[in-house]
């Protein structure tokens, strides 16, 4: 029986917002700016911009004894998409890479993604896309670096002593299928609309450290994002994302306000980016950033405000991201249809 050490790791990796204790997933607060996570429909999905290349970090509780720090790099371009077209069509490759590590025994992930998706105009004010990905992924435990029950030699924990645990680094590994959608519209210039959905896990693989069946659950992922312009100088952002796996669930919206500090929209404007979200259950996430010209760099942070507060000192995760987008081409002209930019 593992002691108290291995204890924290399966108690600390859990948490009870919606009423039921569960382990937690990879994710971001900033959902938004982790797209082939989201949905691998999000693939190139970039009308202003050729390519784009991203990275994220996130530390979640850190003053608790077992932390989370999540990292994650991406980049995806188009292939085809003809400027010429009033309507074009494209397709959109990446791949993305994932680490996740938490606790006394690093209880590591490494998740290693290729996207493909396609994004089909069906008329001026609509566009479908749709994509796969499948990712590689690694878990990984230390076991040297746990103590257990029968290590007590009735004084002191004694790491000499025999366990009947494996020892060492043990590691275990699956491939994960994901697929998804989004319908777009943009009825005008100053309104875009998005509905995505995307289910990871397809094939819902088994991971063990033990080589005992543990099915890794179909994880669906509803998502609904919005563009408005509400003056020339403002952009509101609201979106909403769900999602859920086995007995866990997570529901987060808000909205991000870019207020443009450069005056005309060209490639070199600058804007500065505010917002703020809401976890239901769990936190309150204040969120602020800066974009000039392709680069985008955002800052958020997580304010618990579940049962586990009390423990945590109200701090739940930082997290930071940064981007950029592109093209092939100096010149790139006007945006590919009709909607603010994103």
């Amino acid at each position: 029986m593992i002691a108290k050490y291995i204890f924290r790791v399966v108690f600390f990796s859990c948490f009870l917002p919606l009423g039921g204790a569960f382990c937690q997933s990879m994710h971001f607060s900033q959902y938004f700016n982790a797209p082939m996570l989201l949905n691998p429909a999000n693939t190139a999905l970039t009308p202003d911009n050729d390519f784009r290349i991203g990275a994220n970090y996130r530390n979640q509780w850190a003053v608790l004894p077992v932390p989370y720090t999540t990292f994650s790099a991406y980049g995806d371009l188009k292939i085809g998409g003809n400027r010429g077209s009033d309507h074009p069509n494209w397709l959109g490759i990446g791949g993305a890479v994932f680490s996740d590590k938490a606790g006394t025994a690093n209880l590591s992930l490494l998740q290693m993604q290729g996207c493909l998706a396609y994004h089909l105009h069906m008329s001026a004010h609509s566009m479908l896309s749709f994509g796969g990905s499948a990712s590689y992924v690694q878990r990984s435990v230390d076991f040297s670096a746990l103590t257990f029950d029968t290590q007590w030699d009735g004084y002191e924990f004694n790491a000499h002593l025999p366990t009947s645990e494996k020892n060492g680094l043990i590691k275990t590994n699956y491939t994960s299928v994901a697929a998804g959608f989004n319908l777009a519209f943009f009825p005008n210039q100053a309104v875009y609309i998005k509905l995505g959905g995307s289910a990871l896990n397809v094939n819902q693989p088994v991971e063990s450290f033990y080589g005992k069946g543990n099915t890794v659950g179909l994880r669906p992922i509803g998502n609904l994002d919005v563009l408005i312009r509400a003056s020339p100088d403002l952009i509101l952002n609201p979106s909403i994302y769900y999602t859920t796996q086995n007995a866990a669930s997570e529901l987060v919206a808000g909205t991000l306000s870019r207020i443009n500090l450069g005056g005309a929209r060209d490639a070199q404007s600058s804007q500065l980016i505010l917002g703020v979200y809401y976890r239901l259950g769990d936190a309150l996430i204040g969120a602020a950033g800066y974009q000039f010209g392709g680069l985008q760099f955002m800052a958020s942070y997580d304010f618990t405000m579940s049962s586990l507060a009390p423990y945590n000192a109200s701090y739940g995760a930082m997290e930071f991201s940064i981007s950029y987008g592109g093209s092939y081409t100096r010149n790139k002209g006007n945006t590919m249809y009709s909607c603010p930019r994103f």
